[in-house]
């Protein structure tokens, strides 16, 4: 088990864990970013399983979210705008009228302070950030840790922790975009995927939540049973429609005692990955709207090449009732966990 930290650009910092197995994962201080993962396939070869720029430097509009912590708030919120106790807020517009993935002031966007760890079993980061009172147009001073440790096991683990002083809107998750196949060798159509969810949360045509949560059953968005993404690219819905011929929705999961929450798996490679998490739901984005040509670690970009697991609350209970709550009151510790396990078939 090691760690390594190398200098970029700025105050910019990147650090290397790895594992004895050679599994390997890397972020910056800017944004938690998380650039690259190897994980080894069924021949044991490592590569890379997420999507990251080439050049350092775009990371610093990053505006795929790739591999960053999202916050204050994860997701969209519906005409900018909230009611906390009676009072008002205004939040900035960048998505069309809408508010997305905490705006140009989000978590994404600033450096953390970074202390590197050691275990017996484990090496990990603890990121540690304080938002002030008003930032970004967010109430409250918010006191927020997420820490990342890779496992001897080959898992990775992010632990999320906040406290504020004013009650404030918080929910925060991980925006890496996952690809089994292994350096980008090819796009998410056979890659098999299970959700442990009976409704997902209905969108509108600027992908903003109605109110409405659908059954599964019978469509395709029901992953209760492994099925390959491609049957999402090519359903015919109105709803694969609106999020851009694919899935950029919110699966609430179901209430039970199990861990695992998701899955994901690569046929070809070997790989599997599993999701467990104690957070009501994710979003799963199967960039169905990433634009072609970006250039990558591995290659260029293109439609369908990642798959996002955004395990987090749902900021659509802003507006509407029944959803999970994003609101966080002083005294209160906000407190949540996901571990991504990877192994092979």
């Amino acid at each position: 088990m090691k760690i390594e930290v190398r200098d970029l650009e700025k105050s910019w910092k990147e650090y290397t864990l790895t594992n004895d197995n050679g599994m390997q994962v890397n972020a910056l201080n800017f944004g938690g970013i998380i650039t690259k993962m190897l994980v080894p396939d069924k021949a044991g070869n490592l590569e890379n399983v997420v999507l990251g720029y080439a050049d350092y430097k775009e990371y610093q509009t990053n505006p795929n979210y790739f591999g960053a912590i999202i916050g204050p708030v994860a997701g969209r919120i519906a005409n900018s705008q909230f009611v906390l106790d009676g009072l008002a807020y205004k939040l900035e517009n960048n998505e069309g009228v809408h508010h997305l993935h905490g705006g140009s002031t989000g978590f994404h966007q600033v450096i953390w302070d970074v202390e590197p760890f050691e275990k017996a079993d484990a090496v990990g980061l603890v990121l540690s950030y304080t938002r002030a009172d008003g930032e970004g147009g967010y109430p409250g001073k918010v006191d927020v840790q997420v820490t990342y440790t890779l496992h001897q096991s080959n898992q990775f683990e992010i632990n999320y922790t906040a406290s504020t002083d004013k009650t404030t809107p918080l929910t925060l998750t991980n925006h890496s975009y996952f690809n089994l196949s292994g350096d980008l060798r090819h796009t998410l159509h056979e890659q098999h995927v299970s959700i442990d969810s009976d409704y997902f949360v209905e969108l509108d045509e600027k992908l903003i939540p109605t109110g409405e949560l659908l059954s599964v059953d019978g469509t395709t968005f029901d992953f209760r049973k492994a099925r390959a993404l491609q049957d999402g690219f090519n359903g015919d819905t109105e709803q694969n429609r609106v999020a851009g011929q694919g899935i950029d929705h919110y699966f609430i999961f179901n209430e039970n005692n199990k861990e695992t929450k998701a899955t994901a798996a690569d046929p070809v490679s070997g790989r599997k990955m599993t999701v467990q998490t104690d957070q009501p739901g994710m979003v799963m984005y199967t960039s169905n709207n990433l634009p072609e040509g970006l250039q990558l670690q591995e290659g260029i970009s293109r439609q369908y090449l990642g798959v996002c697991f955004e395990t987090q609350a749902s900021p659509a209970s802003l507006h509407h009732e029944g959803f999970p709550g994003v609101v966080l009151k002083p005294g209160e510790v906000y407190q949540t966990r996901t571990l991504f396990d990877f192994g092979v078939l």
